[in-house]
C-alpha cells in the first residue's frame, strides 16, 4: 500500500488548529474542559471555544452534562467510514509476504475466534522442512506464540505508543510448545478503533530457528508488525526503532 500523496499547498490555519483539538480526544482522555483543550492544543480559551463551536455545531464535538466536550456523532460516523474503508489483506499480504523473503521463514496473520485462533492470512517459504498452516486453520488460543500475544495483550486498545519494557519483551517467542520441533514467534497487530485485530507470526522448524537466528529475525518481525499498525491508524509500535518494513 503506497502512503497518501503529499500536497504542495498550505493548509487553512483555522482547519489545522481544529483538527488539534479533535486529536486530543483518545481512550484516556474522552472527555476534556475548555480549560484542558486549552492548555493542550497551546491555543488561548477563547480561540479555542471559537472552534469548539464550529465543531459542535458540524456535530464533531458534542457537550456533556457537566459542561465538557467529547467526540461527537459525525466524528464516529467518519471513522466508521475509514474502518469500513480498509482492505486488510492489501494491507497485511504485503509485508507477510516481505517478511518471509527476508527471513527465509514461514509467516501468518491470525485473528481471534471465541477461543480458537484462526489462520487468515499465510505466506510460506519455499523451503520443503517447514510448519504447515493452512488459511483458515484453527488453533487453541492459549498455544504457541501466537495465542501468549492474544493472552497478554487483547484487551489493549493499541491507541498509544507502546512503553520501552513492552517493545522489549516482543515479539514473543515459543519452542516446541504446538509440536515437536516447532518454534514461532509473534507481535500483536492493533487497528484505530478496534484495539487487537490480530497476531502477526513468523514459524519454522525449531532446528532452523535457533537463539541466534530468533535474535536476528526478531527486529524483522517487529518491522512488520509496525508497518501493518502506522498502515491502520495505530500508534502502538511508534517508539520502536527501524522505520516501517520495505
Amino acid at each position: 500500500m503506497n502512503s497518501a500523496p503529499k500536497l504542495k499547498t498550505k493548509g487553512v490555519e483555522a482547519v489545522d488548529k481544529a483538527l488539534r483539538i479533535l486529536s486530543l480526544f483518545d481512550s484516556r482522555s474522552p472527555t476534556l474542559s475548555l480549560g484542558e483543550i486549552s492548555e493542550r492544543s497551546g491555543l488561548v480559551k477563547s480561540s479555542a471555544l471559537r472552534l469548539l463551536i464550529s465543531l459542535q455545531n458540524a456535530g464533531y464535538i458534542t457537550m456533556t452534562t457537566d459542561k465538557r466536550y467529547a467526540v461527537g456523532v459525525e466524528a464516529f460516523r467518519i471513522g466508521q467510514v475509514y474502518q469500513h474503508s480498509l482492505r486488510l489483506e492489501e494491507v497485511i499480504r504485503p509485508v507477510l509476504e516481505d517478511l518471509v523473503r527476508k527471513t527465509g521463514e514461514s509467516g501468518s496473520f491470525f485473528r481471534r475466534e471465541g477461543n480458537m485462533r484462526v489462520c487468515l492470512f499465510r505466506a510460506d517459504t519455499h523451503q520443503p522442512l517447514r510448519e504447515h498452516v493452512a488459511e483458515g486453520d484453527a488453533v487453541e488460543i492459549g498455544k504457541g506464540a501466537a495465542g501468549h500475544v492474544f493472552m497478554t495483550y487483547g484487551a489493549l486498545a493499541g491507541d498509544v505508543p507502546a512503553g520501552a519494557d513492552d517493545l522489549a519483551r516482543l515479539p514473543d517467542v515459543s519452542i516446541g510448545e504446538r509440536g515437536p520441533g516447532i518454534a514461532g514467534m509473534s507481535a500483536p497487530i492493533f487497528a484505530v478503533g478496534q484495539g487487537m485485530i490480530g497476531a502477526l507470526s513468523l514459524s519454522g522448524p525449531s532446528l532452523r530457528l535457533t537463539e541466534e537466528r530468533i535474535t536476528e529475525m526478531k527486529p524483522h518481525v517487529l518491522a512488520a508488525a509496525a508497518t501493518i499498525c502506522t498502515r491502520l491508524g495505530s500508534p502502538f509500535y511508534d517508539a520502536a526503532s527501524g522505520g516501517e518494513a520495505q
